[in-house]
């Protein structure tokens, strides 16, 4: 089912992508060449562009045909470039998507300056639509990115987090993301603003399905269809949902040794034990049930939209969020 799901969007939004991967090394222009391969090293390491595609998907859905968008696409790709490198240098990770981590290969400090440039750059493509909202969305995402990598990163092995908390952090650092893609590409084709607003609680909700799709997946993929170390969550003391679920719903023993290994480089086989205590106490389960929800509400504003080709796909990637593996 995954897989003939996936080939299916695959096959429809191969032009886009082509598209849309033609305008990101167009636009991405620094003047140094080692900003060029920093900001590269991330950007073109095989990222599935969801969040330009769908800006595109979006302005096309609500009858926009204008050559710009997938300029103003790739805003969004630099943006989430920019937290991957950011983020990396903060969790001083050591892997991402199955190379080296920026900083790791070029230094902290030359990533974190050329994560800011990606953050400029994007700021400057939405100056150039004119339209004053889209430039309001891209500054309010920076904003929202910054505060909920600050809030994550004081909630770290904070393991007696609440869902509301969680709910913040995730919203901030993702749902605000892909809730912008969409608003903007319904911006850019003049869409009336129930539509606007149709198509921003499309992102939002997509956006909280798919970064608690994604925290399941540190719980139940290994280390080749991750692109890296499966548990890196826990091992850095973050109390995503699967894990709050199960501290609250787990035996004395078993929250016990929850606790005992956060925060810790625990070995693979307390990790085996790990996965067993989360799914035995439910949290994979519960996890998916609210990340369902969402999706449901994600498909359910696409009820102002017409019938249509864009809106399908749109319906799909919503469907996708649930079932990908990485």
């Amino acid at each position: 089912m995954m897989g003939d799901l996936k080939k299916e969007i695959a096959a429809a939004v191969a032009e886009d992508l082509a598209a849309i991967e033609k305008a990101l090394v167009a636009n991405l222009t620094p003047e140094l060449d080692l900003v060029r391969k920093i900001a590269g090293h991330t950007l073109f390491s095989g990222g599935k562009r969801l969040r330009p595609l769908l800006c595109v998907l979006m302005h096309r859905a609500l009858g926009g045909r204008d050559a710009i968008v997938t300029d103003v696409a790739g805003i969004f790709e630099f943006l989430h470039a920019a937290t991957l490198i950011h983020d990396d240098v903060v969790d001083e990770a050591e892997v991402r998507r199955g190379r080296a981590a920026s900083h790791r290969l070029f230094g902290a400090a030359e990533a974190v300056l050329t994560g800011d440039f990606l953050l400029a750059r994007s700021l400057n493509l939405a100056a150039k639509t004119g339209n004053p909202e889209i430039i309001a969305v891209i500054a309010n995402i920076t904003e929202q990115m910054a505060q909920g990598e600050i809030e994550q990163l004081r909630n770290k092995g904070d393991l007696g987090l609440s869902e509301a908390a969680y709910d913040r952090v995730i919203e901030r650092k993702t749902a605000v993301l892909i809730e912008g893609s969409c608003k903007t590409g319904a911006l850019l084709a003049n869409a009336g603003p129930e539509r606007v607003q149709a198509a921003a609680r499309y992102g939002w909700e997509l956006g909280m399905a798919f970064q608690m799709a994604d925290d399941l997946l540190d719980y139940t993929e290994d280390e080749s269809s991750l692109g890296k170390r499966p548990g890196a969550d826990l091992r850095e003391g973050k109390a995503t949902l699967p894990l709050i679920c199960a501290l609250r719903e787990a035996d004395s023993a078993d929250r016990a040794f929850l606790e005992s290994v956060a925060g810790t480089d625990f070995a693979n086989e307390d990790f085996m034990r790990v996965k067993a205590v989360v799914h035995a106490a439910g949290g994979i389960a519960f996890t998916r049930k609210r990340a369902e929800r969402h999706v449901d509400a994600a498909q359910s504003a696409l009820d102002l939209l017409a019938f249509g080709p864009e809106r399908k796909l749109l319906e799909m990637l919503a469907s996708y969020a649930l079932v990908r593996k990485s």
